[in-house]
């Protein structure tokens, strides 16, 4: 029987879990404010590609 890779499979999940939290730091900073928020999010991009 074949084995899973669990920890390529946790690490996934953990970097799923980070991007989602992320995403929502950025809603929230959107709604408190939106100009600061539109800063934030170019940042962000900048540093995933």
């Amino acid at each position: 029987m074949a084995r899973n890779h669990y920890s390529y499979e946790k690490r996934q999940k953990e970097l799923a879990r980070l991007k989602k939290k992320e995403e929502k730091r950025l809603r929230k900073l959107a709604k408190k404010n939106p100009d600061a928020a539109d800063i934030e999010k170019q940042e962000s991009e900048e540093k995933d590609t």
